[in-house]
């Protein structure tokens, strides 16, 4: 029985799927769970058996082709990229689903991640806010002792993580992703996208 809270559908005709009913769901083995998120997202955690289907290079028809007759539930990080997954996922008269919250909300409900054993020192969205923060500070620091033009350098910066905070995609994430320190965390992306 499926409580009224487990499902709720949104105006986009995208359902949301809670927690408890996703579980239920992966464990009756007619669904399939897509995590939207980029390589490295979901190579640092994951919800087990996850399949990883960026939303950067997101091809609806190929999903359906490899995941035919079962449900399909996206995910995310907190639920926002995994609505626009199920969005473009949808046809008319076909569901179409998300989890409530993201891999956020499935942590929260106490649910587990799978983690890789070994990864980068600072998780890659901390070393994307590190180096932001340095950036901010040096071209504002140069700016106001060397030459007004640096404070450009903060404005980028700063209407760089206004575009990722509105667009859940980073390119400073995607060129941190490539650095030698994170190579690891690139070799799990690797083996993560067939899971």
């Amino acid at each position: 029985m499926v409580a009224n809270h487990d499902i709720r559908q949104d105006a986009t005709a995208v359902t949301e799927v809670s927690p408890d009913l996703l579980e239920q769901w992966l464990r009756d083995g007619e669904t399939v769970l897509v995590d939207v998120r980029e390589d490295y997202e979901h190579a640092e955690e994951r919800i087990d058996g996850a399949r990883l289907a960026a939303l950067s290079r997101f091809d609806a028809d190929a999903i359906r082709a490899e995941v035919a007759g079962k449900r399909v539930v996206f995910h995310c990080r907190s639920g926002k990229r995994s609505l626009d997954a199920a969005g473009r996922f949808r046809r008319d008269g076909e569901p179409a689903f998300h989890l409530t919250g993201g891999i956020e909300g499935w942590i929260s409900s106490g649910r587990p991640v799978t983690r890789p054993l070994k990864g980068p020192a600072l998780p890659l969205m901390r070393q994307v806010q590190v180096v932001a923060g340095l950036l901010i500070v040096l071209g504002v620091a140069l700016g106001v002792t060397v030459n007004p033009w640096f404070l450009a350098i903060a404005a980028f910066v700063g209407c760089g993580l206004t575009f990722s905070g509105l667009t859940g995609w980073c390119g400073m994430a995607l060129l941190l992703a490539s650095m030698p320190w994170n190579r690891a965390l690139k070799r799990n992306a690797a083996t993560c996208s067939a899971a």
